[in-house]
């Protein structure tokens, strides 16, 4: 072969390496941008992506770092724009180890304990990977992440060891309330702004309103009506923009003591001209469900157990836990009725209702079995109209306004025991008025009126009974003349 043959073929075969590697690099995904948010216990950033990755997450210390190495990625986002202030994070940095692998170092002030997991397309977004950081006080029920020496450089390949971290998610610590001196405490309600951080909820016409924006507005705004009247208190479970995950907003609410857990959304349907208010409460398949479900997980039965709920299992056999934790979600269920029954017909003095009773369906965060919990359906977003009034602080009011009022309503009928509103009724320095309960499965007349210390002849002649049969759904007065003594 001659001298010019060879320079040939050596040519051609440097074209065809090159032309490889330029085939991957574009066959690459891109990181594409990154956005941040802070909550109270955690730091999450995701990274949007142009295609699915492979990723692997660690930890370094002195000084402390996180460590993402993605496989098959560019970074094509500057990191340099993000708000580090009041997170852990003092900086972030990458490089790529090849021109498919991509490593993100994230410089640290304190420890941490790192969560990752990717995400599929949605309607909103593309492919994620979302990366959350737990405060070391909140992870400390949790297994401490894996620590190595500090050995890996940003865009080398130390072949040190190095041990991938399998994060869990840190549990709440068990938080009882004190009993208020007297026992007067405030009826403590939990308001939930639904969505948020990541997660944007229903979108208003042009992508102008957002549902997690609506929801934190009212939210916020029926905390601070609740706070203004004496004997109860409104308790945020999401304070900012961060997502927080469905079943964590219940377990929030309990450690706050709630007697009543209200979330707010914004509702979202495929015609523009779907229009009013809703109230949901749990539904019965939901409620049977998640009663097998508490049973079956240890780890939240735990949670009861260990003070951090009203219901008590520990010393009893798992058949009569299961009838114990039936009987009480019944009667959640039942104060749910009766509670979403009053805020809605409130609502509906301000707004107008897309049905005029009490829907029932399995919400997640509803399915808490020793909390009341109602979840309103401020308007549907996706009606122009009704976009432009939910964006309003006028309207926002004007909702908060109606939501206390029906709970106001509800809670002067029903004071939970130990209460400053069940001291006022049973002084006597509020008129007890005309109470009624909402029949949800299970419940029998002899239990309705066992529940609300009236005698059964009374709670007959009340509503009218010429027999003990009750329907559910059927609302029974309740006589105003009896202490009540709702669970």
């Amino acid at each position: 072969m001659g001298k010019g043959m060879r320079l040939r073929a050596l040519f051609g075969g440097i074209g065809i390496v090159l032309a490889t590697l330029a085939a991957d690099v574009l066959a690459a995904t891109e990181v594409r941008s990154v956005r941040l948010w802070r909550a109270p216990d955690n730091t999450r950033l995701v990274f949007d992506l142009s295609g699915p990755v492979q990723h692997s997450v660690f930890t370094l210390a002195a000084p402390n770092r996180i460590v993402i190495d993605v496989n098959g990625a560019q970074m094509s986002a500057p990191l340099d724009k993000l708000s580090l202030s009041n997170t852990p994070i003092t900086g972030i940095r990458s490089a790529q180890r090849t021109p498919t692998d991509l490593r993100l170092v994230i410089d640290l002030s304190a420890m941490v304990t790192p969560k990752s997991f990717t995400l599929a397309p949605n309607q909103q977004y593309g492919n994620r990977l979302v990366v959350d950081l737990y405060d070391q006080g909140a992870a400390d029920d949790s297994p401490s992440a894996p620590v190595t020496p500090p050995a890996a450089t940003l865009g080398g390949t130390s072949q040190a060891s190095v041990v991938p971290v399998v994060p869990v998610t840190p549990s709440p610590q068990p938080n009882t309330l004190p009993p208020a001196p007297g026992g007067k405490r405030d009826i403590v309600v939990a308001i939930d702004a639904g969505h948020g951080g990541e997660d944007p909820g229903a979108l208003g016409p042009n992508r102008s309103v957002f549902e997690k924006n609506v929801t934190l507005a009212i939210a916020k705004e029926l905390q601070r009506q609740i706070n203004a009247e004496k004997g109860f208190r409104g308790e945020l479970v999401r304070t900012g923009d961060y997502f927080i995950p469905l079943r964590k907003r219940t377990e929030i609410a309990r450690k706050k003591g709630a007697d009543l857990f209200v979330s707010i959304h914004a509702d979202a349907a495929p015609s523009r001209s779907a229009f009013g208010a809703s109230v949901f409460a749990l539904s019965e398949r939901g409620a049977t469900s998640e009663t097998a479900r508490w049973l079956a997980d240890s780890e939240n039965q735990s949670d009861l157990i260990g003070g951090a709920g009203n219901v008590s299992l520990d010393d009893k056999d798992r058949m009569l836990a299961g009838v114990l934790l039936d009987l009480s979600m019944t009667a959640s269920l039942s104060s749910s009725l009766n509670v979403g029954q009053k805020v809605l017909s409130h609502v509906g003095g301000v707004t107008p209702l897309h049905k005029r009773r009490v829907e029932q369906a399995g919400f997640m965060v509803l399915k808490s079995p020793d909390i009341p919990s109602i979840l309103v359906e401020t308007g549907f977003i996706s009606n122009p109209n009704e976009a432009k009034k939910l964006a309003s602080s006028g309207h926002q009011q004007t909702l908060a306004r109606s939501i206390t009022a029906g709970v106001r309503q509800f809670f002067q009928q029903n004071p939970p025991p130990g209460t400053y509103i069940a001291w006022l009724r049973d002084s006597g320095k509020i008129a007890p008025g005309p109470r009624d309960h909402v029949v949800s499965s299970g419940e029998s007349l002899a239990l309705i009126a066992q529940r609300y210390q009236v005698s059964l002849s009374a709670l007959r002649s009340a509503n009218a009974l010429k027999t003990d049969t009750i329907k559910v759904g059927q609302t029974l007065n309740i006589p105003a003349t009896a202490l009540a003594a709702q669970p």
